[in-house]
């Protein structure tokens, strides 16, 4: 199953949030929060706190709309068809795929290096590709973590004896039997 692209890379960005918020904490320049806070803005006197602010500020918005959009997306679709799921099995995530830029956020990558970063940016934009084409963009922690799960399943529509497999996003854990579904491209969202 392949996403198409744009949400394919709403999904992957969203979900390494974290992994921003690691990278924007470690650019913050902790000694500058000693200095009063200054208001009105002056561009001459006052200074973010952060260094290379325009990079850790925008990756954080960036990864963080993101999300936000991923999760409002999700929560946009009501099932309305309904399903008879006969088999389920759950697809195990492999987050190796997702700690390792953790990993390397933590051996010295940052936005002032611009061929670390460089690297760091083709990098992620591998690991994109891969689980962009293997069809596991929808697994990562995220979503995990916000209780959705992966699963392929072999199911009928209501009122026919034809089968059919795919997978199926399911918010909790997915029981054999009836459920409401519906289908977003590739994949079926299901909310028990």
């Amino acid at each position: 199953m392949q996403f198409r692209l744009l949400s394919a890379i709403m999904v992957f960005l969203g979900s390494y949030l974290p992994l921003a918020v690691i990278l924007f904490s470690q650019n913050i320049d902790y000694s500058a929060w000693r200095n009063s806070f200054c208001w009105p803005l002056d561009p001459g006197w006052c200074e973010i706190p952060v260094h290379d602010a325009g990079y850790s500020i925008g990756l954080l918005l960036v990864t963080l709309a993101c999300f936000c959009l991923t999760v409002f997306s999700l929560a946009l679709i009501h099932p309305a068809q309904e399903i008879n799921v006969c088999e389920a099995e759950y697809v195990p995530t492999d987050l190796m795929n997702y700690t390792l830029p953790y990993v390397v956020s933590f051996m010295g990558i940052n936005y002032h290096e611009t061929d670390k970063f460089v690297g760091f940016c083709v990098f992620l934009a591998w690991m994109f590709w891969i689980t962009h084409k293997s069809g596991q963009v929808f697994l990562n922690p995220i979503l995990i973590a916000l209780n959705w799960r992966l699963y392929n399943i072999t199911y009928n529509f209501a009122g026919s004896s034809d089968i059919f497999k795919g997978r199926a996003l399911v918010k909790g854990h997915l029981e054999l039997g009836r459920y409401r579904q519906s289908s977003v491209q590739d994949i079926q969202i299901i909310k028990p």
